[in-house]
């Protein structure tokens, strides 16, 4: 034992201030090198956006004009010309696919957070959402065309506003259900404690405490349907011509820009660049303003 303790050796208080001032510098190095890195990736990523804007802007100020709202799609290789029946288009089906999209999502989410909660069919729909959330959308567009256009055997819009709405319909079941969740359970408790019915508390306190999330979920859910071309592609495919009618081949922002953009027609790119400034312009314009609804909900 007194060999033992013999061969133990006591570090003098200065080593150990010398080691622990080692250390210390080696975090803090460690520090700086991350921060720099993380740095130096934001800066990677922010220049290709601000590079991708600018390019934007600055050629689709180019095709900005009246007659770009007023006039149809042009034929090759002529002058003037507008993307008034896409965009025409575009609102429709996106306003279909919202109106088709919005109620499923929103009471799907509500089954998930206030009746499933843990049971095996939740889970067993919130892993399909998550796949759904992940999938490509061409694989939508897929099979939309397998199941509704070979079966009309012709393209229309509503087969381009089923596409859209399977789209949305994930993001607004998960923006509900995380908003629902974080509603307090006491609230829950206190509204069955006087006897309210469960859905009389469920549209009443938490379905009213959620809407600023669920609403900003819907707007991204929105932003995310308005530049997608490869479902529409495969369902509502395009129309040179204005029309409403969704039973139709019908125009849309994104495949006439896809359309325009590889063709060899300057007139047909200068169009396109526009309509991708127009896409930009209304995906920033409701991201802020899921910013601002959300933050307002925050403050409140």
């Amino acid at each position: 034992m007194k060999e033992a303790h013999q061969n133990i050796k006591i570090k003098h208080p200065l080593t150990l201030m010398a080691t622990r001032t080692r250390k210390q510098a080696w975090r803090r190095n460690k520090n700086k090198m991350a921060l720099l890195l993380s740095m130096i990736t934001m800066i990677f990523g922010l220049f290709w956006l601000i590079w991708i804007l600018f390019s934007t802007v600055v050629k689709g100020m180019d095709g900005m004009s009246f007659a770009l709202f007023t006039e149809m799609t042009p034929p090759p290789n002529t002058e003037g010309g507008g993307l008034a029946n896409a965009i025409m288009g575009s609102i429709l089906l996106i306003l279909g696919a919202t109106l088709v999209g919005t109620p499923l999502g929103v009471m799907s989410g509500i089954y998930l957070a206030e009746y499933g909660r843990k049971s095996r069919l939740a889970e067993m729909i919130r892993f399909i959402n998550d796949i759904l959330l992940s999938a490509p959308s061409i694989v939508i567009g897929l099979f939309v065309y397998t199941f509704v256009v070979t079966r009309m055997e012709h393209f229309s819009g509503w087969a381009g506003l089923i596409a859209l709405g399977l789209l949305q319909i994930p993001i607004v079941i998960r923006t509900t259900e995380n908003m629902l969740t974080l509603v307090p359970d006491s609230l829950r408790e206190a509204a069955y404690a006087v006897g309210a019915p469960q859905w009389r508390m469920i549209f009443s306190i938490t379905l009213k405490a959620s809407i600023p999330g669920i609403l900003t979920g819907i707007l991204l859910a929105i932003a995310r349907i308005s530049g997608e071309t490869a479902p529409l592609l495969f369902t509502s495919l395009s129309n040179q011509f204005w029309s409403t009618d969704l039973s139709q081949p019908i125009a849309n922002l994104p495949v006439t820009i896809f359309k325009f953009a590889m063709s060899p027609f300057s007139q047909w790119q200068q169009l396109a660049w526009a309509g991708v400034l127009l896409i930009t312009f209304c995906v920033l314009f409701l991201n802020i303003l899921a910013r601002i609804i959300f933050s307002k909900k925050k403050k409140a």
